[in-house]
């Protein structure tokens, strides 16, 4: 089957002038639209979880620079430059272990440099584009990762890295996507993803839309499943990748490539090359967002801890690098990576 079959779902959209995201704090009982105006509120639904994943809060951040462009060159043609300034402080301030979001913020901050006229059409065909290439990252890496899967397979993935959390098919799930189509995939085993649920409710989702098998575990089971052999591959994404290869992602993957090693398990993580922070040496310079005690001591709003309980909630954590067996990237793929190994893909 075509992977066109498997390239049914968007969640962040340019429309009528407006930015609209798909609420993924409601799935999956409900698909609802938001439609956003100014940058300030876009920057809220950054941090509140409305759009998550590294590549889609960039891409999300990137039109939030064209709406305070707008908005900033309305209220003054002469000195809307330096009022946009506070707008990427409140962008960038969103979500700090996601590089993708500053390197969105960066190359929009670089074009606006040169433009001393209304800067809105220009900004948001940069915002355009930058979501455009993401796509075609997206293809272009499920394919390479897809070709070191020998199958027919089942595969582990954690929290969410598909279309939800990017501008395309998804980075591990683009992987997983294109390998179903292939016959190399024929099962998918995902966690569920304390204390947000991504895995139950983003990526379990996701696979049922597009009629891809798939099983729910919670992080716990993950060790067993690949004791008893029903996973060769670990597949995810990322938020950050240091220079020399260790990789930040969503908390308990950590533990997950410790597991798969430990298993003869091979874990590939999949990221574009805006997701690799070459000025970072190694993942213990990567900085890791901390959210609200609330989100582990409650689930959907009802408190689970007995009152006087203290919770501990990083949002990431980081994977050293030699417990990474492949990163593949639009650039390329990395097999054991190394500081020698990521610059020379990224010099691509």
């Amino acid at each position: 089957m075509s992977i066109q079959s498997y390239d049914n779902i968007r969640a962040v959209e340019w429309h009528d002038g407006g930015l609209r995201l798909l609420d993924q704090r409601l799935l999956p009982h409900l698909e609802q639209w938001l439609t956003f105006s100014d940058a300030l509120a876009v920057a809220r639904a950054i941090r509140d979880m409305v759009v998550r994943g590294a590549p889609a809060i960039g891409i999300t951040a990137a039109y939030g620079v064209v709406l305070a462009a707008q908005q900033r060159y309305e209220e003054s043609s002469e000195h809307w430059k330096s009022l946009i300034e506070e707008d990427f402080k409140r962008l960038a301030e969103s979500r700090p272990t996601a590089v993708n979001l500053f390197w969105a913020l960066d190359r929009m901050k670089i074009l606006l440099a040169g433009i001393d006229a209304n800067p809105v059409v220009s900004l948001l065909a940069e915002a355009k584009l930058i979501h455009a290439e993401d796509i075609a990252a997206n293809l272009h890496m499920g394919k390479l990762g897809a070709e070191l899967i020998g199958g027919p397979c089942a595969v582990l993935t954690h929290c969410n890295a598909g279309a939800l959390a990017t501008g395309g098919v998804g980075t591990a799930l683009g992987v997983i996507r294109i390998a179903y189509a292939a016959g190399k995939v024929n099962h998918v085993f995902a966690d569920e993803t304390r204390p947000w649920l991504q895995g139950a409710r983003l990526t379990a989702w996701e696979m049922v839309q597009d009629n891809i098998p798939v099983t729910l575990i919670a992080e716990g089971a993950a060790a067993t499943l690949m004791k008893q052999g029903k996973v060769k591959w670990v597949v995810v994404g990322s938020d950050r990748i240091a220079a020399n290869g260790d990789v930040a992602n969503k908390i308990g993957t950590y533990s997950l490539a410790t597991n798969a090693r430990h298993h003869g398990v091979k874990f590939m993580v999949v990221a574009p090359t805006s997701t690799v922070d070459m000025t970072i040496a190694c993942g213990d310079k990567i900085p890791i967002e901390e959210r609200p005690q609330a989100e582990v001591l409650s689930l959907a709003g009802t408190r689970i801890a007995p009152d006087g309980v203290h919770a501990w909630n990083p949002s990431f954590d980081v994977t050293p690098a030699d417990l990474v067996d492949v990163i593949v990237t639009e650039k390329g793929v990395v097999e054991a990576p190394t500081v020698v190994k990521m610059a020379e893909m990224m010099k691509g």
